[in-house]
């Protein structure tokens, strides 16, 4: 005779106290379930809601120059620290933590063009219209004393409008009249690359090829060199001048630039016949662009007053943040840890975001984390429904910016309408559009 029983603890199935939740045993067979998917879609539509009326991304601001902040740059490695510079000459380095800052000291006469950390993060450079180069501690010993000396001072012989440090050895860029490479230790440029501009806007090492740079000039050119060769190596020319240039940390081969004509465009290094992608949204010449370092997405800012983060394979913008009294902004940058983005603007403030506007800053108990996580599959997995891409898009924007977007779309409509009359009186060869992605590069020098 068989005798089957059932066998159950009594752990799995009462609580042990009363502030224990009840656990609820349910049959997940979806023929018991027949509408659990229009269920889920209208869960996606209330998370969806709900982020936007959560959504609060400021965190704060951080007070202490007296002049408008022209460039920031965080430390790979480290998350504590920020360093900034501003149009007065003062460099500031922050501790992000406590909101302070940790030390201050008038670097340069007139404009800081530019401040990057070395590849190790003890020490950074700073440039400015003086043609002098500065090496600073980031902890300097004479913390306690008034002034704060530099470690070592570098005379350029011509003007300088940007600096980057090399992701792994100890050289460093500056852009200006030309671009020069330097070594920490010298005192004149190991290499000197000019191809045909008045000057050199912005330079960036590229993350993964130690060789590798570029730079964007003051002749709407983009240009890539190499360093194991003594002449730069490809060129483009763009409709109008890219202000700032930025790497994609995860994929090193592409590279966005932050454009005068309102966009930014998206580059793949191995093609440059065309753009990867055109990201809209910009009413105003775009200043500058930085990658999150999980490469996935980036930030940019612009003399339109609004900061705006994009997806790297999407067109218009995930979020825009903007508050009343932010002037233009100058500067951009991640956290290394990808959550917070920090913006320099021209009223003499750095002000500190969420990346993710609706996240809250407290660590989750781990029901109401794995809540989140499964309303964020949802939210993904109901995003190309138009309710949903609606709610998405919505942005309160200020009324400067929505008076100028209006006026731009009246003037895309009418530029779409002498397109098609030019098709509609012509013959069919003379009719082709260019596509929009390749109308972007006007000519390539290779």
């Amino acid at each position: 005779m068989k005798i089957k029983t059932i066998s159950r603890t009594e752990e799995d199935f009462c609580r042990k106290s009363k502030l224990d939740i009840s656990k609820v045993h349910r049959n997940r067979d979806p023929v018991l379930h027949p509408f659990d998917r229009s269920r889920e879609y209208a869960k996606a539509v209330v998370a969806t809601k709900l982020d936007k009326i959560f959504a609060k991304p400021f965190v704060g601001n951080l007070d202490g120059h007296i002049d408008g902040v022209y460039c920031l740059s965080t430390i790979r490695n480290k998350i504590v620290p920020l360093i900034s510079g501003a149009c007065d000459g003062e460099i500031k380095v922050w501790d992000l933590t406590g909101r302070s800052c940790a030390w201050s000291a008038i670097a340069h006469r007139g404009f800081v063009r530019g401040v990057s950390p070395d590849a190790q993060g003890s020490t950074f450079f700073s440039c400015g219209d003086d043609k002098l180069i500065k090496q600073w501690a980031l902890q300097p010993n004479s913390a306690a004393s008034e002034t704060v000396e530099p470690l070592n001072t570098i005379i350029s012989q011509t003007t300088l409008t940007g600096i980057d440090h090399h992701w792994v050895d100890s050289q460093f860029a500056t852009s200006g009249d030309a671009v020069c490479v330097w070594d920490n230790t010298r005192s004149t440029p190991l290499h000197s690359y000019k191809w045909g501009c008045d000057s050199v806007i912005s330079v960036k090492f590229n993350p993964a090829e130690a060789c590798l740079l570029a730079s964007t000039g003051s002749d709407r050119g983009v240009c890539l060199y190499d360093l194991r060769s003594s002449a730069p190596m490809r060129k483009f020319i763009l409709p109008m001048n890219s202000n700032k240039i930025a790497w994609n940390p995860r994929e090193p081969m592409n590279f966005v630039l932050a454009n005068e004509d309102n966009n930014l465009y998206s580059f793949d290094m191995r093609n440059l016949e065309k753009a990867l992608m055109v990201h809209k949204d910009h009413v105003s010449a775009v200043m500058d662009v930085a990658f999150s370092p999980t490469g996935r997405e980036f930030v940019s800012g612009g003399y339109d007053r609004t900061i705006r983060i994009f997806n790297t394979n999407s067109g218009r913008s995930r979020e825009m943040y903007h508050t009343k009294r932010m002037q233009r902004i100058f500067s951009v940058a991640y956290s290394a840890d990808s959550q917070y983005i920090l913006s320099g603007s021209d009223d003499t403030n750095i002000r500190i975001w969420k990346s993710e506007a609706a996240k809250s800053l407290g660590i989750d108990a781990g029901r109401e984390d794995r809540k989140k996580l499964y309303l964020g599959a949802l939210k993904k997995r109901f995003a190309h429904m138009p309710k949903i891409k609606r709610i998405q898009k919505d942005h309160r924007a200020p009324k400067a910016v929505k008076k100028a977007k209006s006026i731009k779309h009246i003037q895309l409509m009418s530029e779409h309408r002498k397109q098609d009359n030019r098709k509609a009186h012509s013959k069919k060869e003379d009719s082709l559009v260019q596509p929009e992605r390749k109308k972007v590069v006007v000519r390539e020098f290779k």
